[in-house]
């Protein structure tokens, strides 16, 4: 794996190549607020006083896609989606509105699906981006160490998981223990906490950075910046494609949601 193509698309392809390679990950979480609403229909946006903490419009309780009340369980988590609905201006635009998607998400699908969203997770510990190495060339091979070896150390030192970290990108079978150790870390499940973890993981390729970043072993920006590495190396040697710096921007900020969602959580 040399990372040496022109596109911008190496952490893409090294994660398309491992899951083809492995047969897996495939569940993905979906998101619930696929339709936008359309004109702005309330004036104010406020939340409840007792928890769990529900999204008022004007009084009333706003309703998920499936008709369950949206509430979360943090006052600071529910405050900062009463925000978003508070800043929509004549539309009601979801795009702009990550928290948001992520409770409905939350409370529609995965609250149902709890088990199945904790095993998906794990699966992308069985063919983790920081596991897989280039053997060359030099450069990427010490920027890969530099970022990747503290987190293959702090999930063995910190959850009990020693996974094996192997060149190339063939799949390798990682030891049950190790697995079994990131299951444990998932527990006990929770639909909120899930969601958030969940949507670091597929954004990064990584369930080892997405726990490191929630556990406090790594900022944000170093965690998006090791799920980068190939990436950005290869930026280095032939300057950024538009497209795919528009997607990556895209990618960041769902990130930085997602990131603040688990934080507005604690």
């Amino acid at each position: 794996m040399s990372g040496t193509t022109s596109n911008g698309n190496g952490k893409d392809r090294h994660r398309a190549d491992l899951e083809r390679a492995s047969g897996g990950p495939r569940g993905v979480i979906s998101d619930s607020l696929a339709k936008p609403l359309a004109r702005r229909f309330y004036k104010g946006a406020s939340v409840s006083d007792v928890a769990p903490f529900q999204i008022l419009l004007d009084g009333r309780a706003i309703k998920t896609p499936k008709k369950r009340a949206l509430a979360v369980p943090t006052k600071a988590l529910a405050e900062a989606i009463a925000e978003e609905w508070q800043a929509q201006q004549e539309f009601v635009d979801p795009s702009r509105m990550p928290l948001t998607r992520f409770a409905n998400t939350a409370i529609d699908a995965v609250s149902e699906t709890e088990d199945a969203v904790a095993a998906d997770i794990v699966a992308y510990a069985g063919s983790d981006l920081v596991c897989y190495r280039a053997e060359t060339p030099e450069a990427l091979v010490a920027l890969q160490s530099r970022d990747w070896n503290p987190v293959v150390a702090w999930a063995d030192a910190t959850l009990g998981a020693k996974f094996r970290v192997v060149p190339g990108i063939v799949h390798v079978q990682q030891p049950p223990a190790a697995l079994a150790a990131v299951a444990e870390a998932l527990t006990p499940h929770d639909a909120f906490r899930l969601t958030g973890l969940h949507v670091l993981t597929t954004l990064m390729g990584s369930a080892l950075l997405a726990l490191a970043l929630a556990r406090g072993a790594l900022t944000s920006d170093a965690a998006w910046g090791a799920a980068h590495v190939d990436e950005d190396y290869e930026i280095s040697l032939w300057g950024e494609d538009a497209e795919a710096a528009a997607r990556r921007r895209g990618r960041r900020a769902e990130f930085d949601a997602a990131w603040r969602w688990l934080e507005l959580l604690s």
